[in-house]
Order: C-alpha cells, then sequence, then structure tokens
C-alpha cells in the first residue's frame, strides 16, 4: 500500500492558510490534522473539529507522555500535532494536512524528512495587516503581536520546499494542488 503524505502548511496570521487548507480537504487531497491548543476558543470554533482545546497541565500532560508529533508556544499559547493521528493515517495511505507554525514545522523537519513543507507568502505586509484588521477577531493590540511575528515567520520560507503566494486564492490553491500531485 502506497503511503500518504505528510503535507505541513505554514505561513503569518491572516493569509489565508485555513481557506486554502479547507479547499483542499473538500476537494480530496487529505484530511485535516487536528491540533492541540490552550488558547481560548474563537466564536463557532468546535472543540475536536477546529482544534482540541486543552487547559495549560493537560497539554503539558500529552508533552511528558510523548503523545505530541511536535509541539511550540505561539504567542503565549501551546499548539501541537498528535503523532498517532498523523502516523496511523499515512500509513494508511491517507494524505493528512496540517496548518502548523514555524517552530513546528521547523521541528518536523528535522524529525520527519518526508513531509512535504509548503509556505503561504502574502502578496505584500500591508495586504496582510489588512486581511488582519477584516478578520475582526484579535484586538490592536494583538494584531500588532501577530505582525511582528509575521516577520519573523516570513524570515524562515526559504527553508520550506515550496512557497506559494496568496494573491489569488484560486491560483495558490491550484497551485498547491499540482505541488501535492507531483509528490504523490
Amino acid at each position: 500500500m502506497k503511503k500518504g503524505i505528510f503535507i505541513v502548511i505554514s505561513g503569518p496570521s491572516g493569509v489565508g492558510k485555513d481557506t486554502i487548507v479547507n479547499k483542499l480537504i473538500s476537494d480530496g487531497y487529505g484530511i485535516y490534522s487536528i491540533s492541540m491548543t490552550t488558547r481560548k476558543r474563537r466564536i463557532g470554533e468546535v472543540d475536536g473539529k477546529d482544534y482540541f482545546f486543552l487547559t495549560k497541565e493537560e497539554f503539558e500532560e500529552n508533552i511528558k507522555k510523548n503523545n505530541l508529533f511536535e509541539y511550540a508556544i505561539y504567542n503565549g499559547y501551546y499548539y501541537g500535532t498528535p503523532k498517532d493521528f498523523v502516523f496511523n493515517n499515512i500509513n494508511n495511505g491517507t494524505n493528512v494536512i496540517a496548518i502548523i507554525d514555524v517552530q513546528g514545522a521547523m521541528k518536523i523537519e528535522s524529525k520527519y524528512s518526508d513531509a512535504l513543507s509548503i509556505f503561504i507568502m502574502p502578496p505584500s505586509f500591508e495586504e496582510l495587516e489588512k486581511r488582519l484588521k477584516n478578520r475582526h477577531t484579535d484586538t490592536e493590540d494583538n494584531i500588532r503581536k501577530r505582525l511582528e511575528i509575521a516577520k519573523k515567520e516570513i524570515s524562515y520560507k526559504d527553508k520550506y520546499d515550496y512557497v506559494v503566494v496568496n494573491d489569488d486564492l484560486d491560483r495558490c490553491i491550484n497551485e498547491i494542488k499540482n505541488i501535492i500531485d507531483t509528490c504523490n
């Protein structure tokens, strides 16, 4: 049986990662790897669908038990990928698509070189700021913090297998589909 691919999607907050991954999944390019996090649930998010929402203590227990493929702290909160979910699915021939921050992606790259890593770039920093403000999910202070983090994240883009600019959503998604098709 042919193994699936672990597809790691990264990029700054507001670049369109969720929209891109949702389209890839709805078009049959893989299943979503649900991450664990200690951040508060946003309006409309569902535990076990969008994330597994844990307390800091619960998350740290998972770290101790080696239940995570990778984990990182982003903007003061833990985020991590449950490793059994990833390996069970790729070993059964299913692609697993994960949205993972730069810290986590670098850990995966060092531990699992078969992962396909794709960094999503905004067309410009100004456009990224506009997208974050238009989401209406963060305070001005949080937006400022996310933009500072974005500058650091973008500096890692060349460490990814591929970099795709999200200047046109359909074109961006088609480019990623072509990358996955080539790697399958």
